[in-house]
């Protein structure tokens, strides 16, 4: 497994935006990504123009996959007019978990 945490800091302004922009992206991750383990967008508790992405590929050969994707390009180009400052990336080491594919954790 491969797997990242991103955070971004929006705009005030921003929010809506962003928002709407993962809204279209997110459907194509699902019907044209089957690497891609899990996407989940959050938004933080008491940080209203925060949102928090976790992000699981079945390797890294699939986020590579994901990278080169026409709707991605199209997000991470877009998203730059929402952001209040630098995205920040993680990538993590997956644990033990619960909601995985079997031979996945």
């Amino acid at each position: 497994m491969y797997a990242l945490v991103v955070r971004f800091d929006l705009t005030p302004a921003g929010v809506d935006g962003f928002d709407r922009l993962v809204a279209e992206t997110l459907p194509l991750i699902v019907a044209h990504e089957p690497g891609t383990l899990l996407y989940a967008t959050h938004t933080v508790t008491g940080e209203p123009t925060a949102r928090v992405f976790y992000e699981v590929y079945a390797d890294r050969a699939a986020f590579e996959a994901h990278e080169r994707e026409d709707h991605v390009a199209r997000f991470l180009a877009e998203r730059q007019r929402y952001l209040a400052g630098p995205v920040r990336v993680e990538f993590v080491t997956p644990g033990l978990a619960m909601g995985l594919p079997a031979g996945q954790r």
